[in-house]
């Protein structure tokens, strides 16, 4: 392990740097789009624009790294994202603002490719796994601080933007100094959206309404607690639990997978989901005021005791069901695959996620807007429910014995893992290693 950390020190460093400013950035966009009194609608179009440019960047980035290497497209879509947020920060309008998590989007995707890809050169299949789960805290750790960082200065000041814009340059100065040259870019095949659901049906639906999930949940989080006047330290602290939750109950969830018909787990699992969202739905009542910016901390603490408790309890529950889903899905389909087609199928199902991803935030907006801020967890509550139902339906039309005994495991990832990020699980059989090819 201590080999492992330095010889990827730099990486490490560098995009833990950027996931913090990647969790503090949207958060704060939609906590000030709130207190800009931008219509729900924008917002949720603004949210949007980030996967557009994520999607798209996806398809174009690889070609483009091949051309030109990693170092360069990271140093110059970091410096994009970083130029993006102080557009935010200047031009306070919202089509600015789609263009500007257009441009953000399309930056951060670059910037996880390069990551992973070279991680992926640096791993051995002896390291792989070990790789894969500091990926994943680094990750989860980072988005948790940077959700933490709302309560760093007043949205409605030009600070929180500057705090963006500096770890998003400050990510580059490691992985600009390291020593080691970058990998060779292997381009990763996609298996198409039609074969996927033939393979399975579940999973490839699953994925489908996953994408509007997820998306749902990390974007417009924040600015349903603004509308719902939760204090900064409150939202921080609502989006924070999300996260934490989400990384805690991977590890059981998958377990239980593993044991078990996973076809049950997730159902079981997408179930609780639409239950713990109607919880939520109904713990916390709408106030028609806007958000509470006070910075008296016991005032604060004392209001989430009185009048919010539940809400925290339900809603940690409910993003410990919610966020692995990601990874079951990937589980399921693998489970009817060869080893050599793992990565593979995972882009075809990151095409699957991101395309609903895309248009997630703008149909969430609309329940949002004529149902309430608590429209977003009917808005939740529709999709867990769907992934459910089905999930019952197709159980009734295969048999789990046909599934190809390639024992195939559950391994948690992160939401916004590419499907070079993918190949750091050590299940795919997947070997990048210079050393071990030599």
């Amino acid at each position: 392990m201590g080999k492992l950390f330095k010889n990827s020190w730099a990486l490490f460093l560098g995009y833990g740097t950027l996931i913090i400013a990647h969790g503090l950035q949207g958060n704060l966009l939609g906590v000030r789009a709130v207190l800009e009194n931008f219509n729900i609608i924008a917002t949720g179009a603004l949210m949007s624009g980030y996967f557009i440019g994520y999607f798209l960047g996806a398809n174009i980035v690889p070609g483009l790294v091949s051309k030109v290497g990693h170092i360069r497209v990271f140093a110059a879509f970091a410096s994009m994202a970083s130029l993006s947020i102080l557009l935010h920060a200047i031009i306070v309008n919202p089509y600015i603002w789609i263009l500007g998590r257009f441009i953000t989007g399309f930056s951060i995707i670059s910037i996880f490719v390069v990551v992973e890809s070279w991680l992926n050169d640096r791993a051995t299949n002896r390291t792989r796994g070990k790789v894969l789960s500091i990926y994943m805290m680094i990750t989860f750790i980072g988005l948790g601080i940077g959700m933490l960082l709302l309560n760093f200065s007043n949205p409605k000041n030009y600070e929180p933007f500057i705090l963006v814009s500096l770890l998003l340059s400050i990510a580059l100065i490691p992985i600009l100094l390291t020593k080691r040259k970058p990998p060779i870019f292997k381009k990763i095949s996609s298996i198409k959206v039609k074969e996927l659901y033939k393979i399975s049906p579940l999973a490839t639906v699953s994925m489908f309404c996953t994408g509007f999930i997820h998306p749902a949940i990390f974007t417009l989080g924040a600015v349903y607690g603004a509308l719902m006047n939760f204090s900064l330290l409150e939202i921080s602290l609502f989006l924070f639990l999300i996260t934490v939750s989400g990384a805690l109950f991977q590890w059981p969830i998958g377990y239980l997978s593993d044991r078990f018909d996973r076809r049950i787990i997730l159902i079981i699992t997408t179930l609780l989901g639409s239950i713990f969202a109607i919880l939520c739905f109904f713990s916390v009542s709408q106030s028609p005021d806007f958000m509470n910016l006070s910075s008296d901390w016991k005032t604060t603490i004392l209001h989430i005791t009185n009048q919010k408790i539940l809400f925290y309890v339900f809603i940690s529950l409910y993003a410990g069901m919610c966020l692995p889903l990601f990874s079951l899905n990937l589980a399921y389909v693998n489970d009817f695959l060869p080893k050599e087609k793992f990565v593979s199928a995972g882009a075809g199902m990151q095409i699957i996620f991101g395309v609903s991803a895309m248009i997630a935030p703008f149909i969430c907006s609309f329940f949002m807007k004529n149902l309430g801020p608590n429209g977003l967890f009917i808005f939740l509550f529709i999709f867990h429910t769907i992934i459910g139902l089905f999930g019952i339906y197709r159980m009734t039309r295969r048999p789990i014995d046909v599934i190809t005994e390639n024992d195939n495991t559950f391994t948690p990832l992160p939401r916004n893992i590419t499907p070079l990020g993918i190949q750091l699980d050590p299940e795919t059989g997947v070997d990048l290693s210079s050393s071990e090819k030599k």
